[in-house]
């Protein structure tokens, strides 16, 4: 796994979305989950380009059952976008490269970060 994307649990969770500064992008995930295979170098590429605006966190729901629901995650790979532990934004599925630098993108402009 590539070191600028962090593993959490259900135990830390709301404590790593509610410390952080920048926005938090979270991975909910699953070992069998093809989509989420293919997602996964995607952000990794990602999270070197924009370490310095957005902290990556993936969580996988088979270990970590408690959080999903929470959030009414209905399937994955689902993207969930935080800043100041708030939710602002999600996507549901796997995307292309763009498509993420493109939703990142919307939202550090609109919180100007």
């Amino acid at each position: 796994m590539n070191t600028n994307i962090y593993k959490i649990s259900d135990k830390n969770f709301s404590e790593k979305i509610t410390e952080e500064k920048k926005l938090v992008l979270v991975d909910f995930w699953a070992d069998w989950c093809n989509p989420c295979k293919v997602l996964m170098p995607i952000l990794e590429e990602i999270s070197i380009k924009y370490k310095e605006k957005v902290i990556f966190y993936k969580i996988n729901i088979d270990e970590n059952p408690n959080t999903a629901p929470k959030y009414s995650i209905r399937g994955i790979p689902t993207l969930l976008l935080f800043h100041k532990s708030n939710l602002i934004a999600t996507k549901v599925g796997s995307i292309s490269i763009f498509e993420l630098e493109e939703f990142l993108n919307l939202h550090i402009k609109e919180l100007s970060i």
